[in-house]
């Protein structure tokens, strides 16, 4: 195997605040961290947002097009993938199950996708498949999911279809043979998530087993799994994401104090396997996104007129 390894780093992630949780909040410092994780060798940065006042995790679009804008400003050359997973959250009422409790975010797919039709990333994520995602539902339907591929399809950014279990890549299969999801399709494989597909090794392989010809695939697992997940889809042939938005220890006791540290012990683990990390150069062209992603070419047309 001599394809290099394109190393994703989760900047911050949308889970909820709190003491043990320190990640990037403010669009400085989110965008900070992942010029951090791409100078340690990170290929592509994963950007959720937060609300700076509080921490919580925030669908503004003027935040995403801050951290957006920070990191081209400093001239970084990764690549960047923004999220669409906000706006699938659903908890019932006790009460009324029919209503959403305090913590619902669920929104129409329209909202979830503006920010990646205007800024144009060269990825953005899509969440294909809904689940018990702790204690509540993530509400991902497969008519909103087509739409959602269409336009986004449409924008020039490439899905990276996060899949969590068996089903979701049948439905993202049928997404692909739909036209929707350009060639060659991107995954990620989920593992560890409450209550998705457990993070182990014969899990990865089933679903490695189950993409279709010609996928370029990734994993990750959360917490003590990142590693070890790291490890695994190097071996079985896929790319690899850490980052704080899966695990906040760089080992066992130990807080990792910055995305940089995880992504510079990926890049340990990577090398021992005889492999090296991509770069975004080469990321592009394994992704057939082209010389330039579309946020790159959008701006360098914006510079000569």
């Amino acid at each position: 195997m001599t394809k290099p390894v394109i190393l994703t780093c989760a900047v911050t992630g949308g889970a909820p605040m709190s003491a043990r949780n320190p990640v990037p909040v403010t669009p400085a410092e989110i965008a900070d961290s992942a010029i951090g994780a791409a100078q340690a060798g990170a290929t592509i940065v994963h950007i959720h947002v937060r609300e700076p006042g509080s921490g919580a995790p925030s669908m503004r679009y003027e935040l995403y097009e801050e951290v957006v804008a920070r990191i081209r400003a400093a001239g970084c050359d990764c690549l960047i993938n923004l999220t669409t997973g906000p706006g699938a959250r659903f908890m019932p009422s006790p009460q009324e199950p029919l209503r959403g409790d305090t913590g619902s975010t669920l929104t129409q797919w329209q909202n979830r996708v503006g920010h990646v039709l205007a800024l144009r990333p060269d990825i953005c994520s899509l969440d294909v498949g809904s689940m018990n995602f702790g204690e509540h539902v993530f509400v991902n339907t497969p008519a909103d999911l087509r739409a959602m591929a269409a336009a986004i399809r449409d924008s020039g950014t490439k899905p990276e279809l996060e899949v969590f279990e068996l089903g979701h890549i049948r439905l993202a299969r049928h997404l692909i043979e739909s036209g929707l999801i350009a060639q060659p399709p991107l995954f990620q494989i989920c593992l560890g998530i409450p209550w998705g597909a457990p993070a182990t090794s014969e899990t990865m392989m089933a679903m490695r087993d189950h993409l279709p010809p010609g996928a370029e695939w990734a994993a990750f697992g959360i917490g003590p799994a990142q590693f070890p997940m790291v490890a695994q889809a190097v071996l079985l042939g896929g790319h690899a994401r850490v980052g704080l938005e899966d695990n906040l220890y760089l080992q066992r006791g130990v807080p990792a104090s910055s995305n940089a540290v995880l992504v510079e012990r990926a890049v340990e683990i990577i090398a021992q396997l005889d492999r090296r990390v991509a770069t975004a150069s080469e990321a592009r062209d394994i992704l057939a996104l082209g010389r330039l992603g579309p946020s790159v070419a959008a701006q360098a047309a914006a510079g000569r007129s």
